[in-house]
């Protein structure tokens, strides 16, 4: 027993010495805790300037950390860091500031937009691991510029010169003289012909310039019609009412109509209490002027500007009356009913022209000729695109701005 026992004790001796040296050096992070060592900092950090911009951004570049995608592999994302430059006068120098703290690993580039124009920066780039940061040497120097001309928007400039000098050489030619051609719009050729039936039987013209303000483009083209058409009522002596839905509008339509008959001769004709404003609500202002066509019977009602739901009230009030209507509008969904309850209808664009085509003032017809061959070309334009990019890019391509 007594060999066997000591045998047994030589075997398990080595066990007992050795076990509890296994179960310490498993347990040693708990005895001595890993310190988080910072992975290696990114290097070759640079910044540009950005080109074609405004002066508020700079492109900084660096080379990655040597642990971001190898080494400890422990790179969770990159801080990046900015201290302005001072100029001359402006004092000590700044300490450097956070700009962004969550640029993804595997990252080089980043685009600061924060910039000012004209000011001067270096940037540091750190590394972090999620819970230490290791950082970049500073860059160098660089100055955020604005820059005066987009080199990617050639395209653009071609435009404005070519669309420039079409305006330019139809209005100079307007002005010596040149016969230009305009399309004939029939709303504003009947406008003579409404003038005189209003002369024969004696009866005034009515003119509603719409329901919004002088903000809106179609209120301004129906008060340089309303100059016209007051030139006329000047020279034929024929009462024209104007009720009005803005009151800044009633103001600068009285001025129009007062310039037009003192450009006529006919000052003395002038009365300003025809042009007056009624209300700002909407069916309340068509009931108003649909109690003027009842009660004055006017040879003709002119509808021109911006109008709403209550176009088909006024144009059907108009019919009954007997008047010659013409109506204008840039409202798509209100051309209808005026195309069916009117005698003639200016459609979109040519409520813009009716005062060059009327006046034949040579800056007006000029600017509209200009236009509509401006026009032209770039529907030449896009019919070539669309026919080549069935073969090719090239010609699409030299319409991108940059």
């Amino acid at each position: 027993m007594t060999g066997r026992a000591g045998r047994f004790g030589i075997m398990v001796l080595p066990v007992l010495l050795f076990v509890p040296l296994i179960v310490a050096a498993q347990n040693t992070e708990y005895l001595y805790p890993m310190v988080d060592l910072p992975p290696a900092p990114p290097l070759l950090v640079r910044a540009a300037d950005v080109p074609n911009d405004t002066g508020n951004r700079l492109t900084v570049s660096w080379t990655r950390s040597l642990d971001d995608g190898g080494g400890q592999n422990n790179v969770v994302s990159y801080v990046i860091l900015r201290r302005e430059v001072p100029g001359p006068g402006d004092g000590a120098q700044t300490e450097f500031s956070l700009v962004d703290d969550e640029v993804d690993a595997g990252t080089t580039t980043y685009d600061d937009k924060t910039c000012e124009p004209d000011h001067t920066y270096i940037y540091m780039v750190g590394a972090s691991n999620g819970v230490a940061l290791s950082y970049s040497r500073p860059s160098k120097s660089t100055t955020a510029r604005s820059h005066f001309f987009h080199s990617e928007r050639w395209n653009t400039l071609i435009g404005i010169v070519v669309l420039t000098f079409l305006l330019v050489y139809f209005i100079y030619s307007a002005r010596k003289g040149k016969d230009l051609f305009i399309r004939r719009i029939a709303g504003l050729d009947a406008v003579e012909e409404a003038l005189g039936r209003a002369t024969e039987m004696g009866k005034p013209i009515l003119f509603v310039s719409g329901l919004s303000t002088m903000a809106d483009v179609a209120t301004i083209a129906a008060v340089n019609i309303l100059g016209q058409v007051a030139r006329k009522a000047a020279v034929y002596e024929i009462r024209l009412i104007v009720p009005c839905y803005d009151p800044i509008v009633m103001a600068v339509e009285r001025e129009v109509v007062k310039e037009a008959y003192l450009d006529s001769g006919r000052p003395d004709a002038y009365n300003p209490n025809d042009i007056y404003f009624v209300t700002q609500s909407q069916f309340a202002y068509a009931a108003a002027v649909n109690g003027i066509m009842l009660r004055e019977k006017p040879a003709t009602n002119f509808y021109m500007g911006m109008f709403f739901a209550e176009s088909l009230l006024l144009a059907e009030t108009g019919a009954s009356t007997g008047a010659i209507q013409i109506a204008g509008t840039d409202a798509v969904v209100q051309i209808p009913f005026f195309i069916t309850a009117c005698d003639y209808c200016i459609i979109g664009e040519e409520l813009y022209a009716a005062s060059a085509y009327m006046s034949r003032e040579p800056l007006l017809l000029g600017g509209l000729k200009g236009q509509d061959w401006a026009k032209f070309i770039i529907g030449v334009l896009i019919a070539i695109g669309v026919i080549t990019s069935f073969f090719t890019t090239w010609f699409s391509d030299l319409f991108v701005v940059g």
